[in-house]
């Protein structure tokens, strides 16, 4: 209960920030993070209406369980002719004994309360609660999928507009490298030909900006349909803090495990209910001929009221077995539970191996970023004096370029893994 309630208060305070953050969408740009993105797309996702749906038939059910608290009323006619009647084998002088009608009637109304049954109906409340916590929590787990989703369009947007900075940095080194090879032609130093190059290169830069930018607009695009906000160029998307990954399990997969045994120790309680006696106390009344004093053969109404005893001790055959299965289902969802965090653990193992990987090659990466441009900056110099081609800062510019690109992407696939 403090775990749901701790849930409910995050969800109530991302919900809060993002009332907030829409007012101010006028005067400023959208700004979105990886968390108001979840809490957005699970409920724009078609897929939540099902827990209103679930709530509603949780309601009827336990509406219609709860019915079992209430007086029973059963109404009953009959009409009947038989064979034979009872007499007295008795005569009397001058008195006239008078014998039953040999057709017989009667209509009559009988209102029965349970006693021993309200313990079958509680339990059968509690079912109906419980399966419904099951279905929420199968939506909770087909809902969890969904960050999958929305991780791949996030970090993909992120990565997009790391490349595109970095392809205007690359466009910066082009225009510098351009403007010493100007001044190297007008010293007569080097060929027109290196500033028609570094102009075809810079030409180059330019289309993958304008690639980077429709690719962007294709997951902004998508994003915006799960989240049901516009994302445009605007929209800002805040980097994630410092990943880190927890060393515990909590997947909706295992409440859904749990839920499951919930159901199955309601069930256990309801076998045994339904093989005790049952006691109930009723009133019966009717009109009919004969009534209850067999020496009166004409109609008239009665009644009859008091405790009734029922045993179906035929239920005692199945009773262990019913038991035994119940356990065994039980075995079964442990087993599920068991193989579950064993490969989940395995997984973890992993993405441990991955994360060291990928901080590893972070650290390898700005190492190399750090001497590709201390490279590129003594070709730039050597490209003023005329002692360096364009093809030879171009080869620097690049090297530099993928070695910022490398960095770009290892970080970006590190945040991805530990973000679910």
């Amino acid at each position: 209960m403090n775990k749901n309630r701790k849930s409910f208060i995050k969800s109530c305070f991302i919900g809060l920030l993002l009332e907030v953050n829409f007012i101010g969408m006028a005067q400023q740009p959208l700004v979105l993070t990886i968390d108001s993105c979840y809490w957005l797309a699970e409920r724009h996702y078609p897929l939540v209406k099902q827990y209103a749906l679930i709530d509603q038939s949780e309601a009827y059910s336990v509406s219609n369980v709860s019915k079992g608290y209430w007086p029973q009323v059963n109404l009953v006619g009959q009409a009947t002719y038989q064979s034979d009647v009872t007499k007295i084998p008795i005569s009397l002088p001058n008195i006239e004994i008078p014998g039953l009608s040999k057709d017989q009637y009667k209509i009559y109304a009988e209102v029965t309360q349970p006693v021993t049954d309200l313990l079958t109906v509680t339990n059968n409340r509690q079912l109906a609660k419980a399966n419904a916590a099951v279905e929420r929590q199968k939506t909770e787990v087909d809902l969890y999928k969904l960050k999958e989703h929305i991780n791949a369009l996030f970090f993909g947007i992120l990565l997009i507009d790391a490349q595109i900075k970095q392809a205007a940095l690359k466009q910066e080194d082009i225009r510098t490298g351009l403007s010493k090879t100007r001044v190297a032609i007008e010293n007569g130093t080097a060929f027109k030909s290196n500033a028609d190059m570094l102009e075809a290169e810079l030409l180059n830069a330019d289309q993958r900006i304008i690639e980077l930018k429709a690719l962007r607009r294709g997951y902004a695009d998508r994003l915006s349909l799960f989240i049901g906000l516009p994302v445009n160029e605007t929209t800002v998307l805040e980097k994630p803090p410092a990943p880190w990954l927890s060393a515990t399990v909590n997947r909706p997969e295992l409440r859904l495990l749990e839920k499951q045994k919930s159901v199955l120790d309601i069930q256990d309680k309801l076998v045994t209910s339904k093989n005790l006696p049952r006691v109930s106390l009723f009133l019966q009344g009717g009109y009919g001929r004969p009534t209850l004093n067999f020496l009166d053969n004409g109609f008239g109404a009665y009644y009859i009221g008091g405790v009734r005893l029922s045993w179906n001790i035929a239920g005692l055959y199945t009773y262990k077995k019913e038991k035994k299965n119940l356990v065994l289902s039980k075995d079964m969802l442990d087993v599920q539970q068991e193989v579950f965090l064993f490969n989940t653990n395995l997984a973890l193992k992993q993405e441990h191996a991955e994360i060291v990987k990928w901080q590893e090659l972070m650290e390898a990466d700005t190492d190399i970023i750090r001497l590709r441009e201390n490279v590129k900056i003594t070709t730039q110099k050597q490209l003023e004096y005329g002692t360096a081609t364009a093809n030879d800062y171009i080869l620097q510019v690049n090297a530099e370029d993928n070695a910022r690109q490398n960095l770009l992407l290892h970080e970006i696939q590190l945040m991805m893994r530990i973000s679910i």
